[in-house]
């Protein structure tokens, strides 16, 4: 496996994390973030860091859950460390900002990691098997 197969993956894996991530966030969850964050949400989406950080989270899922998987030849390796890479981030970040910020919701520290753990999971096992279709 070589830099352009790991870009083909990259670039195939990106429209699977923006069409699950996009249906949670707009769509199952809209309104669960919109009543517990709206005192701290900024009107307008910063949409190149948000872009930039998608882009760097996905490289994330493939080189810690999805190649060690991919060399192994293990889709359960791929979903239970896309499961832990999940958790361990969205941990960082939900605890983080429920030690920092004011006001923010237990409920969405629990309900955002449970959705972390479970998108990667869904992000890393999908991503495994396009690598496994690619080779």
């Amino acid at each position: 496996m070589n830099a352009l197969y790991y870009l083909k993956l990259y670039l195939l894996t990106i429209p699977v994390f923006f069409a699950i991530d996009l249906l949670w966030l707009g769509v199952i969850a809209k309104d669960l973030y919109q009543k517990n964050l709206t005192h701290l949400l900024s009107p307008t989406v910063n949409w190149p860091a948000a872009f930039l950080f998608y882009l760097m989270y996905i490289v994330g899922i493939i080189l810690f859950a999805v190649r060690p998987a991919l060399i192994a030849q293990s889709f359960v390796k791929a979903a239970v460390w896309g499961a832990l890479f999940g958790f361990f981030t969205y941990a960082t970040y939900d605890l983080t900002n429920l030690a920092t910020l004011k006001d923010w919701p237990l409920k969405i520290v629990v309900v955002d990691i449970a959705w972390g753990t479970l998108l990667c999971t869904l992000v890393a096992s999908a991503s495994y098997l396009i690598g496994r279709w690619l080779s």
